[in-house]
């Protein structure tokens, strides 16, 4: 009796150790999962890389703290005046007169870019008007606005431009005057917009707030007979837009908020 209660307890024994084991290491395993969801999750602070980031080949335009890397358009510097760097921002400095300006000008990154996407997040005064231009090229005695494509940056609720134009295409997160976004993907007045916009060999997209508002595509029929029948008509650099070109952020004479511009060459 004594060595068949010896055996039943080894048996016993060996039972709780084998299935008792696996869970543990299961739920080792488990904890070990959630931890590196939860680092790869764990959002950048702001104007930072991720290492994830980082090994997918995004770059910083802006650090948080300086200028580096940009300059005023058709200028060789930083304009002295009409933007500050402030709390982590880029901030055009609203000077009150609309496109009279008086501030500081458009700014562009010093490198020109092809292929590639760009992100920043964007935050705009009550009446604000700015913009996020692309491909620009850079001429003297032209605006930025007569060869660059743009994204627009608007106080949708408040400025008149919302309501102009054909269906929205002056409204924020359209292709300026051309093509609409969507107004109910933009956050309004005062609240962060996260913007996203890819181009490649032709093809550009428009994200607001991880939603696809637009696509189109340059140098096409499509592309040609669009520009013909705006405000653009008459300038040869828009219609044959160029390949490669600067990235702009636009002085409208409005308070606007830039921060985590980063972009990734393709």
């Amino acid at each position: 009796m004594k060595k068949f209660e010896i055996i039943l307890f080894g048996i016993i024994v060996s039972f709780l150790i084998v299935s008792c084991a696996p869970r543990g290491q299961q739920q080792e395993e488990e904890t070990t999962e959630e931890t590196k969801t939860e680092k790869i999750e764990q959002p950048a602070a702001p104007n930072t890389l991720t290492q994830a980031e980082k090994d997918n080949g995004w770059v910083l335009l802006f650090d948080g703290s300086t200028t580096n890397g940009w300059r005023g358009y058709n200028q060789e510097t930083f304009p002295e005046k009409g933007w500050e760097v402030v709390d982590g921002t880029l901030h055009v400095i609203g000077s009150g007169k609309g496109e009279a300006g008086g501030g500081g000008g458009d700014i562009i990154t010093d490198k020109k870019y092809k292929n590639f996407e760009l992100s920043l997040e964007w935050k705009v005064s009550e009446g604000g008007n700015s913009g996020i231009f692309y491909l620009a090229q850079e001429k003297p005695d032209q605006p930025i606005w007569k060869s660059s494509p743009e994204m627009q940056i608007l106080d949708n609720e408040r400025h008149p431009d919302a309501k102009l134009g054909v269906d929205g295409n002056r409204a924020a997160g359209s292709l300026y005057d051309l093509i609409p976004g969507k107004m109910e993907a933009v956050n309004p007045a005062g609240e962060w917009n996260e913007a996203k916009i890819l181009v490649y060999d032709g093809t550009v997209v428009h994200w607001m707030n991880g939603e696809q508002v637009l696509e189109y595509h340059l140098w096409t029929d499509d592309w040609k007979n669009m520009v013909l029948n705006s405000k653009f008509k008459d300038y040869e650099d828009f219609l044959n837009t160029t390949e490669e070109g600067y990235i702009g952020l636009q002085d409208h004479g409005n308070d606007v908020w830039f921060r985590n511009i980063k972009i990734k060459k393709m």
